[in-house]
């Protein structure tokens, strides 16, 4: 199962386990039940602090292993053979369950030990997804530490009755004791301020009491960390206040025109420039959004969704985008149950089943190719009456039997039962008619809307299209206010663009603050 370099790299891994581990398993006679059989017995293989023992439990999912601790008496449990994106919270739930530390803050695993309710977390993903092993692995950890808590990484497109009876057609979808919890991205402290209703209003207060920074950085995408990366070089006093580190960056699964780079993956990106963050002093504040923006005495005031202020001398504005909606009837009714943004994370829950991709750019086509591979059918529907896509993809997608283009296509609803997606309708925008598909799932690739919403209060210019407009040296209408990445109106929005124009904006912020240092000097000595 395990070829003999992995073997070797986990062996030493291994070392670190302190303390006994069973490997409940709970098998079929199916192909994958092998594959976890075999999977187990190679881990078993690797540290004597591993045990294998059948999982007395007969209601338990097949194939499924349990990670016990005899010790803590703790359960994290994978149903499915936790393999590609997931072989990592493996691994991690195997050193933290056997007695390695985690890496999570004290804080958090201080918050996670005082929970005190029963908490039976199920977690459905699917193994192509790179948001769902940040939600699992952040789960795992709450179960490594509380015996209170447990946690089951369920994969969907192995149990695909429990995702069909619960209409789970996005991934990650966490249930918290049946019910459902979540969906989507979700982080550690996302997921203890849920559980726990103080841990919000702590953190707050514990915010607001923070010094004045030089630069306060809004948003932890590549601009974002290269903005603070270069004001932190300067010495000055740097902070960064983000939803999520890395923004839309981890949702991207293939990289190949990051320069010096031949290819990488998002999320393995995103590490590399946290860690790059952190070998300076900078103050990164994660999981809080930003919604408001208010000048105090020439200086700054950012409010933060959960009621905290954040003061700074200087900003760097990186809050980045997101997909752009259809907003046709039906889309927000069934977003999550059929209506999808992401094909890399919920493409397999459509496996067998017609689909449509709306939007023929380069993002269009590269996903109808992916889905391809897994669904039945793939139908692009392209606007315009030609495709966007560079020519090699659109010789790709045209080369493959099972994916149809529609250009002129303007779609108009989203269909459903209520429960999920069951089509679509678009009119055809040269004869005027109006056409119907019946489809399991669709997939909107239309292009990328900033995440300027919260500042449309304040008196920063923007752009007819909600960009915040920046000069050559990342300047924005506002004194000591510098823009930088996809929430500007740099016109192409792309990683290392993105990267140079938060280095541009952070250089930018430095030397307003030497000028407006400079300039209170002399008021100083004139008065």
């Amino acid at each position: 199962m395990l070829d003999n370099n992995i073997k070797n790299q986990l062996k030493s891994h291994f070392e670190s386990i302190t303390q006994p581990v069973e490997l409940l398993i709970a098998l079929d006679d199916s192909k994958k039940s092998t594959e976890v059989e075999g999977l187990v017995n190679d881990l078993a293989s690797l540290s004597d602090k591993f045990t294998v023992v059948n999982n007395p439990d007969t209601s338990a999912r097949r194939p499924s292993m349990v990670v016990h601790s005899p010790v803590k008496n703790t359960h994290i449990t994978f149903a499915g053979v936790p393999m590609g994106h997931e072989f990592t919270s493996l691994v991690l739930a195997l050193l933290h369950t056997g007695g390695h530390a985690s890496k999570a803050k004290s804080e958090d695993i201080e918050q996670i030990q005082s929970l005190n309710q029963e908490l039976n977390f199920e977690i459905y993903i699917s193994l192509s997804c790179q948001t769902c092993p940040q939600v699992v692995q952040a789960l795992n950890t709450m179960a490594a530490t509380n015996s209170k808590i447990k946690a089951t990484m369920i994969d969907g497109a192995l149990f695909q009755e429990e995702v069909e009876e619960r209409n789970i057609l996005a991934v990650p979808a966490v249930y918290l004791n049946g019910e459902p919890f979540s969906q989507g991205a979700l982080s550690l402290t996302d997921i203890l301020n849920k559980v726990d209703s103080k841990g919000a209003a702590r953190q707050a207060a514990a915010l607001s009491e923070k010094d004045e920074f030089d630069v306060l950085v809004v948003g932890g995408g590549p601009a974002g960390a290269s903005a603070a990366i270069y004001s932190a070089r300067k010495g000055l006093n740097t902070g960064i206040v983000a939803e999520r580190f890395g923004g839309q960056v981890a949702d991207t699964l293939a990289i190949e025109n990051f320069i010096s780079v031949k290819a990488t993956e998002g999320p393995k990106l995103v590490a590399q420039l946290e860690e790059h963050v952190k070998e300076y002093d900078v103050d990164v504040m994660h999981n809080q959004r930003a919604a408001g923006l208010e000048r105090v005495n020439n200086k700054y005031e950012i409010t933060l969704e959960n009621g905290a202020t954040l003061k700074a001398k200087s900003l760097v504005l990186a809050t980045g985008a997101r997909w752009r909606e259809m907003n046709v009837p039906g889309e927000q009714e069934y977003r999550g149950h059929g209506v999808a943004y992401c094909p890399h994370c919920d493409g397999p829950l459509f496996k067998g089943k017609p689909v449509a991709v709306i939007g023929g750019g380069n993002s269009g086509i590269e996903a109808a190719i992916d889905l391809a591979n897994i669904v039945e059918h793939v139908t692009v529907l392209e606007f315009a009456d030609t495709l966007r896509a560079d020519e090699v993809l659109i010789r790709k997608a045209k080369s493959l039997n099972n994916i149809t283009i529609i250009k002129n296509a303007q779609t108009t609803e989203v269909l459903g039962d209520g429960k999920k997606v069951t089509g679509l309708t678009y009119t055809d925008r040269v004869s005027g008619d109006s056409k119907a598909l019946t489809l399991a799932g669709i997939f909107v690739q239309i292009g990328l809307i900033p995440n300027t919403e919260w500042l449309k209060i304040s008196d920063l210019a923007l752009s007819k299209f909600g960009e915040i407009l920046i000069d050559a040296k990342g300047a924005t209408s506002l004194p000591g206010v510098y823009g930088a990445g996809d929430a500007t109106n740099t016109p192409f929005k792309q990683i290392i663009i993105a990267m140079g124009s938060g280095a541009t904006a952070s250089l930018g912020a430095f030397d307003y603050l030497i000028r407006n240092s400079e300039e209170s000097e002399q008021d100083k000595t004139a008065a």
